[in-house]
């Protein structure tokens, strides 16, 4: 009798955690539609699976080949070498191809919460970025960095000023446009 209970129990496991991916996957796609290379622009390795891992593990599920592009190496604490293999490490469990994951490593783009990234700078590394992957869609940080963090606010800023300048390609500005029955903030 213990065995039959154990395969029921099993069973309503495996049908609940498939019916979940199959509503989170199609919630995505709802929203998504027509997106076919979307970004994730982050400052640093971690900000990936601390602030974006539902969205990721959606959009990875939707079969959309997702890029990311991290800003720098998060050298805050002198572990940048062993935070990129986190990143890239992480991105696989996420779903994400090496292939699809870009690390910056400038020295005008330091880890560090109190260090406001140069906005020209940091807009022409996005943009080359953006026509060289054919993004339609950049996902990023808040106007408040999620966190308050003013790395995390220097790529809203960033994005930003490529989209009101008009320097976005119109796919992508069409994209990121924000769907005003979706909060700004999780």
């Amino acid at each position: 009798m213990l065995p039959v209970a154990l395969v029921a129990v099993v069973a309503v496991l495996w049908w609940l955690c498939s019916s979940w991916r199959e509503a989170v996957s199609g919630r995505i796609a709802a929203v998504l539609p027509g997106v076919r290379a979307p970004l994730l622009l982050i400052a640093h390795p971690d900000d990936e699976c601390m602030f974006f891992a539902p969205t990721i593990l959606g959009l990875v599920q939707g079969q959309r080949p997702l890029s990311v592009l991290c800003c720098c190496t998060g050298n805050y604490y002198n572990q940048g070498e062993t935070r990129k293999k986190e990143l890239f490490r992480s991105c696989a469990a996420l779903g994400i191809a090496p292939s699809n994951v870009t690390l910056i490593d400038h020295s005008d783009l330091p880890d560090s919460p109190t260090v406001k990234w140069d906005e020209r700078l940091l807009s022409s590394l996005i943009l080359n970025h953006i026509q060289e992957k054919n993004i339609d869609l950049v996902i990023t940080f808040d106007e408040g960095g999620v966190s308050g963090h003013s790395n995390h606010i220097s790529l809203y800023h960033a994005v930003r000023s490529l989209h009101s300048s008009g320097k976005l390609p119109e796919a992508v500005s069409k994209a990121s446009q924000p769907a005003n029955h979706y909060p700004a903030r999780y």
